[in-house]
């Protein structure tokens, strides 16, 4: 799961992050009342930078002059960045105070900080959580912040494959999973972007056709 390693009998996957993150950026532009968002990633990676490219992409598909921050918790290889909730809070709190009403965390659960964060900054302010839907682990408090989450689907993926090797039909190989086969998406728990679903889904089936196609990294935006 989550990588790739050549063997005839061996199965890896990947995520399209960039294509879920997309939505979720496309989401925070279009629930922002102040026109200014942001970005939390844990350490300054590729990987993260995917989700990074693909928020600000979606922001400004509906919203060509969204202001995006963006701010890295650690360098590549600094395991404290996906563990570090106080600066994750610091960094949202001081957007929020500067006009950012959405912050999306790609950073594990340094990411317990941004919703605390959004809850301190009161009424109006919001948190993206990431991977799975975070309303679930949110207090009640919590979840009026929680926008919604960007899902990576690691159920989707292991069901599958457990499916093809339980039929017989699993073949050694590389299989992603993206927006086409729900191997990524966004929640709609708690109902605040029920609003927008219908336009998140057109641009979901923009993606899915290829008219729109989501940078993987900051620099192809």
């Amino acid at each position: 799961i989550d990588g790739y390693y050549d063997g005839a009998n061996i199965i890896t996957t990947a995520f399209a992050e960039h294509e879920g993150s997309f939505l979720v950026g496309a989401a925070a532009a279009l629930k922002s009342q102040t026109g200014k968002i942001g970005f939390i990633g844990g350490q300054e990676i590729d990987l993260i930078k995917k989700f990074e490219a693909g928020y600000i992409a979606g922001a400004q598909a509906v919203n060509p002059d969204i202001v995006v921050e963006s701010s890295y918790l650690g360098a590549a290889g600094d395991n404290a960045a996906w563990g570090s909730p106080d600066k994750a809070k610091e960094i949202a709190l001081a957007w929020y105070a500067d006009g950012a009403d959405v912050v999306y965390t790609a950073a594990g659960g340094s990411g317990r900080g941004t919703i605390e964060a959004a809850v301190e900054a009161g009424d109006g302010n919001w948190a993206i959580g990431v991977d799975s839907d975070e309303y679930f682990v949110d207090t009640e408090e919590q979840q009026a912040h929680r926008l919604t989450s960007m899902l990576k689907r690691v159920d989707t993926a292991v069901y599958e494959m457990a499916q093809q090797v339980q039929d017989g039909s699993a073949a050694g190989g590389f299989y992603p999973f993206d927006l086409s086969n729900d191997g990524v998406g966004y929640a709609t728990s708690g109902g605040h972007i029920d609003d927008i679903v219908d336009q998140l889904e057109d641009l979901k089936a923009q993606i899915i056709a290829g008219d729109i196609v989501v940078p993987t990294s900051p620099e192809g935006l």
